[in-house]
């Protein structure tokens, strides 16, 4: 079982094991059975108090993720019914329609069309499976998988969903973990595709040192997506006159922040520092979302005032947008996926230019350089 403890953020301790051994036993690398080690053991090999770990497990249990027996040790459920795991599944379906909800309405759609669409779709695939003979041979065969990790971006769902209508048999598992986190995935092997928008702060470019870095020596290929604009999301009207990274300083604007190692986090790291702004001058900074939509989402609501993000999302949500400056969402790969089934579609719709308008039709995006192989090895 391998754990990583931040020391240094804001998610407590006990709360970091608890949700990777939760990730663990979701994802399969804790089969049901599975015996953990001691508290103990746990303790001294992460450097923890052995509090902590007893009270990690406690909370474990009291959840139905794991039993423990007396003096026997502590094993991971063997009931697949348990509540965590289908929250997990929720939580994934409710990603899945909010993608495409935020797409359809980017296009211009109004909720009661989407609303209405989607029942009728459901109804018509719900027909078609019952009056399809070979569906049971094509669900045996259907073994062709694409693990996606990464930033979060709207245009990388409205490719991923292109690629499963090319390729029906493809299995998609997504994962919007942040820049920095989709190409550890990658590097570890979690992942097949690794989506990002890291700048180097060295050197001002992006995205290419940085995989150099994490994956030196290896045979990667690097695809660019789209350049995008990323901007501040006020609400409509901006009516706390907000314009500049600066204002974010200012007394009586609240802040709302993607999470550490995200490409947009990144970014805004930066810019503060040349700026001359302590994170603790603006206020909200510690609140953290995953993806775009929740930033935006958290204007809507009023919540906060301000997020940094990309058009689509404030479009979706129905606030203002003002762009501050460009940078390039790249595709990172190994140079062994070329001979995937899943990589032929995938460069095919990225040359596609009715796939190209779509995307730009949504505001804040720019694909001439979409398809564009940046670097064949590193």
């Amino acid at each position: 079982m391998q754990l990583q403890i931040n020391f240094t953020g804001k998610v407590p301790i006990r709360d970091q094991l608890v949700e990777q051994i939760k990730l663990q036993v979701v994802s399969g690398k804790l089969p049901p059975g599975k015996q953990l080690p001691t508290v103990r053991d746990l303790a001294q090999a992460l450097g923890l108090n052995p509090s902590t770990v007893a009270k990690a497990y406690r909370e474990l249990e009291h959840g139905g993720v794991i039993v423990t027996r007396r003096g026997g040790g502590s094993f991971v459920s063997d009931r697949p019914e348990e509540r965590f795991l289908v929250d997990s599944r929720e939580d994934r379906l409710n990603a899945i329609l909010a993608g495409a909800v935020l797409e359809a309405l980017s296009l211009g759609y109004e909720p009661d069309e989407v609303e209405a669409r989607f029942v009728t779709h459901l109804s018509r695939w719900r027909q078609r499976q019952l009056d399809d003979p070979a569906r049971e041979a094509r669900l045996a065969t259907r073994v062709e998988k694409l693990r996606f990790a990464g930033s979060h971006d709207v245009a990388v769902q409205l490719l991923l969903s292109r690629m499963r209508r090319l390729t029906p048999q493809l299995e998609l598992a997504v994962r919007f973990t942040g820049s920095l986190s989709g190409l550890i995935a990658l590097e570890q092997g979690e992942a097949d595709l690794a989506g990002a928008h890291l700048l180097d702060e060295e050197t001002g470019e992006y995205n290419l040192p940085l995989v150099r870095r994490l994956l030196p020596g290896q045979d990667v290929l690097v695809v660019a997506l789209v350049e995008r604009w990323q901007g501040l999301i006020v609400q409509r009207g901006n009516p706390k006159g907000i314009h500049r990274l600066e204002d974010l300083a200012r007394p009586g604007v609240v802040f709302v922040n993607r999470q550490r190692g995200s490409g947009t986090r990144v970014l805004l790291d930066y810019r503060l520092r040349t700026l001359g702004i302590p994170a603790g001058g603006v206020r909200g900074y510690q609140r953290e979302e995953d993806t775009h939509i929740a930033v935006a989402a958290a204007v809507a609501d009023g919540s906060a005032d301000v997020g940094l993000g990309i058009e689509p999302a404030a479009r979706a949500a129905q606030l203002d947008f003002l762009p501050l400056l460009k940078e390039r969402y790249d595709l990172v790969m190994f140079q062994a996926a070329r001979a995937a089934p899943w990589f032929e579609p995938l460069m095919q719709l990225l040359a596609d230019e009715e796939f190209r308008k779509v995307v730009t039709a949504m505001g804040g995006y720019e694909t001439s350089c979409s398809g564009r192989i940046l670097e064949t090895e590193l």
